[in-house]
């Protein structure tokens, strides 16, 4: 799984729990955050009185502790918030960590959103590099031509929610039930003490979404009482061979 964040905050509250129950039932995450939002999304420590370079080190901090508690991998391109500016430099980047890291599915911010133009051009940048990456005849940044193993497949993209879905375009195509992931979203939305407001919402939300998969899931699968889920949106066709 890879995940592909805009800020150092972004894939704990909207993908923490895909990400945790990926990892517990085998797999490996890994996460991009292409800033650190340190200017976008760091409010309380400019009214400290910080200064640039201490914030991003700070934000880095909170997001490797949050990857940590996640059980996922991170690095970050450190390109700069608000604004976020699309690049050839960025999407290169991306191409490279993709056909590293060989994802089955990528997760990644949705293509609109009114209140916050980086997440929008982080799933754009996301969505270029998965093309690129996918072909032959794209180098690398070094020049060198990628050999036939190097080259990625098609994964799966998914739109994880935006803060404020209403106005953004997004319907929760996908209830995916994170309650064995959980606690460890919990852990890492509190690893990220910047933005200690989001906590409370987006343990609302996830009950919200659990109480949505319940009334979509049908009679049989043997949910527990309580299930907390996350909300995502299919970019491309589903591929199956039995509707269910």
């Amino acid at each position: 799984m890879l995940v592909v964040s805009a800020h150092a905050g972004d894939f704990v509250w909207r993908a923490g729990g895909a990400i945790a129950s990926h990892v517990l039932a085998g797999g490996a995450a890994h996460v991009v955050c292409l800033s650190f939002g340190e200017r976008g999304e760091s409010a309380s420590q400019w009214l400290e009185g910080k200064l640039l370079e201490e914030i991003k080190s700070i934000r880095r901090a909170e997001a490797q502790a949050a990857a940590d508690a996640l059980g996922a991998g991170i690095e970050f391109l450190d390109q700069g918030d608000y604004p976020l500016r699309e690049s050839e430099a960025a999407i290169a980047a991306l191409v490279e960590v993709m056909r590293r890291t060989q994802p089955d599915v990528v997760l990644t911010h949705p293509l609109s959103d009114p209140y916050n133009g980086d997440h929008p051009a982080a799933a754009r940048m996301a969505l270029e590099a998965r093309v690129q990456a996918q072909a032959i005849g794209v180098p690398f940044a070094d020049g060198r031509v990628p050999t036939k193993d190097e080259i990625i497949g098609a994964p799966p993209v998914f739109f994880f929610e935006p803060h404020q879905p209403e106005v953004s375009g997004f319907k929760p195509e996908v209830l995916l039930d994170i309650t064995p992931g959980w606690e460890r979203k919990r852990a890492a939305m509190e690893s990220l003490p910047a933005q200690r407001h989001m906590w409370s919402y987006y343990t609302d939300l996830a009950i919200r979404r659990g109480v949505q998969l319940r009334r979509n899931a049908g009679p049989n699968l043997g949910l527990p009482v309580e299930v907390k889920a996350e909300a995502f949106m299919r970019y491309y066709p589903q591929v199956t061979d039995v509707l269910d």
